[in-house]
C-alpha cells in the first residue's frame, strides 16, 4: 500500500503524526515557540523544524512529544543526511539539488 493524501477534510490533529515546520525570515518566534506549544498542547507525536544554516544549507532539529508534559523532548538534530527511524524510516540528502 502507497503513500495517499488524507481523505479527512479538515485535518484534525489526531489524524497528524508529524508536522514539519520551515522557518523562513519573520517566522522564527512564531516557529519556534508558538506554534510548537500549539502543536504539543494538541497531541501531535512528531515535529521537526527545519532552518537554514549560515552557509545556506538546511538543518532539521527533530522532536518527540512526551504527552505527560504536553511539551517535545530534543532529538537529533541533521545537517547533510537525515537518517531517522521514527515516525517512519527516511534518509534524505539535504545538500542534494
Amino acid at each position: 500500500m502507497g503513500l495517499r493524501p488524507l481523505d479527512v477534510t479538515p485535518t484534525r490533529p489526531e489524524h497528524v503524526l508529524l508536522v514539519v515546520e520551515v522557518v523562513s525570515a519573520g517566522s522564527e518566534t512564531r516557529d519556534r515557540v508558538v506554534k510548537v506549544e500549539q502543536y504539543a498542547k494538541a497531541g501531535i507525536p512528531f515535529y521537526w523544524r527545519i532552518e537554514r544554516t549560515a552557509t545556506g544549507l538546511p538543518l532539521v532539529y527533530t522532536c518527540l512529544l512526551d504527552p505527560a508534559a504536553d511539551r517535545y523532548r530534543d532529538g537529533d538534530v541533521f545537517t547533510g543526511v537525515i537518517k531517522a527511524a521514527a515516525p517512519f524510516p527516511v534518509e534524505v540528502d539535504l545538500g542534494a539539488p
